[in-house]
């Protein structure tokens, strides 16, 4: 398809991880060879939108507000949701090139059984089929008219995360594994060009030293630098 002049992409914004949404933007823009217009998907912005109760297997304040995306869209053209703790390495206007109109949405198609049964801040790594599929999506937004709010607060989380509001798998395009490369489930990937911290990310200390780590921290410094700073 031919790319939009601003590229939308929304950003599940957690108050446990707020440096990780502004470094995931800083190496955005530092990437970018488009204009991207970043919003974050937070839960206290969407009053009398999402009021769907949080419950213990939610990892983040983002599990289920992400799927508003393609309302928060109105509907029309592609936009981007991505989990907040990732590094964007490439330009992501290649990823927006992506995009094609047979499909629905389209994921990096894990197929992989997580490592640990407990992730950052001692929440519950849940395995399930098509796990991690929702942590990266481009939203065909026109097609995605079945996620409204209310479908949105009422649906399972299995329904959603695995999309079963679609009419079928069929609707479920592909993307490269490079673009949710998932850090300490698969190996090092110079390669990678969404490095996706999904087991915890560099601001833990437990994950102080995982692939990519040093990349995040010089992003953080310059997410972090004035004029004049020497950053």
């Amino acid at each position: 398809m031919s790319l939009p002049p601003t590229l939308d992409i929304y950003i599940g914004y957690d108050v446990a991880e707020r440096v990780a949404y502004h470094v995931l933007s800083q190496s955005l823009i530092d990437h970018a060879s488009r204009p991207v217009r970043i919003t974050p998907i937070a839960l206290s912005t969407l009053s009398g939108l999402h009021g769907r109760p949080r419950v213990s297997q939610q990892s983040t304040d983002f599990s289920f507000s992400r799927f508003l995306t393609p309302f928060l869209s109105g509907y029309e053209g592609w936009s981007l949701f991505m989990d907040c703790d990732m590094l964007v390495r490439a330009d992501i206007a290649e990823l927006f090139a992506l995009a094609d109109d047979r499909f629905a949405v389209m994921v990096a198609q894990h197929d992989y059984a997580p490592r640990d049964s407990v992730k950052f801040l001692g929440a519950q790594q849940l395995p399930y089929p098509k796990k991690n599929w929702s942590s990266v999506v481009l939203f065909n937004n026109a097609r995605c008219r079945a996620l409204t709010p209310d479908y949105v607060d009422t649906a399972s989380g299995l329904d959603l995360h695995q999309f079963r509001w679609l009419c079928g798998d069929e609707e479920i395009g592909a993307l490269p594994l490079e673009w949710n490369w998932l850090v300490g489930e698969y190996p090092a990937n110079p390669a990678a060009k969404i490095a996706h911290f999904t087991r915890g990310g560099p601001y833990f200390a437990d994950y102080a030293d995982c692939d990519h780590a040093d990349e995040w921290r010089t992003a953080l410094a310059r997410t972090t630098s004035v004029a004049g700073s020497g950053a």
